[in-house]
């Protein structure tokens, strides 16, 4: 198969990372919410964020297509007002949003040669895009420290589009925006629930990485359907780990 666009996971995929969203976290939250007189406990501002969460949620609807993406700052912004607080609520929402999410970080850093790594490929002449179940209000300023965004010829993040993998309609997003062809996309993420069963339903080509943040429920990469191993009709092909100093290499061979 000639591949020409190569759509990529972000987490677990290119980028590394741990996040904690302890009691300690949501109580640095709160003392954050205090200071402009909307006065939660860490608790009690959990609590009030799972509510409000569950009920735009059910207003989303999900079924067995759809998987509704809720954008967090706005939620934020909702819980400042329910105490009072609506100037400026829209801007404190978001700067809640974002540090909580900095509170929560323990570590994030790419793999080992993503950048030559995709440097590599954008030289071979394919076409990058990444396609992420993730928060803008977050994602866009870490893919931007860690310089990311020079290698990809778009970026989809499902919180623009209300709706997250495996939900077709983030893959329709990207591929009726860009006029793509999904005979000659394929599509590489490390969660098989999201990532690879939402591609293989929008009709692409898939490259499951078995990573440290799979999911632990899900089964390491076959062996027999490494990249190496396949037949040149296969459309699928599964890999063991995170070896960007020896996938692009991998990903060329099945072009």
């Amino acid at each position: 198969m000639n591949y020409t666009d190569l759509i990529f996971d972000l987490y677990g995929t290119l980028v590394d990372i741990h996040t904690e969203e302890s009691e300690a976290v949501w109580e640095k939250v709160a003392l954050f919410f205090g200071f402009y007189g909307a006065y939660y406990s860490g608790e009690e501002l959990y609590e009030a964020f799972r509510s409000a969460l569950a009920v735009r949620k059910a207003e989303a609807g999900q079924d067995y297509e759809c998987y509704p993406d809720i954008p967090f700052e706005p939620i934020m912004s909702e819980l400042f007002e329910m105490k009072g607080i609506t100037e400026r609520s829209d801007l404190l929402g978001i700067q809640a949003a974002q540090l909580f999410r900095i509170l929560s970080i323990e570590y994030i850093h790419l793999y080992p040669k993503v950048p030559e790594a995709l440097t590599t490929l954008r030289n071979k002449g394919y076409r990058l895009w990444l396609l992420s179940n993730a928060q803008r209000i977050f994602t866009e300023y870490e893919i931007r420290h860690l310089k990311l965004e020079q290698y990809f010829d778009g970026i989809y993040l499902s919180s623009d589009f209300a709706c997250r993998k495996p939900d077709i309609r983030f893959f329709k997003a990207l591929l009726e925006e860009q006029k793509l062809e999904p005979s000659r996309c394929l599509m590489i993420g490390n969660d098989r629930d999201t990532d690879i069963s939402g591609a293989k339903h929008a009709g692409l080509s898939t490259l499951y990485m078995h990573t440290n943040l799979t999911p632990p429920d899900q089964d390491e990469a076959d062996p027999a359907m490494s990249p190496q191993k396949t037949g040149s009709d296969c459309r699928h092909f599964e890999y063991e780990g995170c070896d960007w100093a020896e996938l692009p290499q991998l990903i060329q061979t099945l072009s």
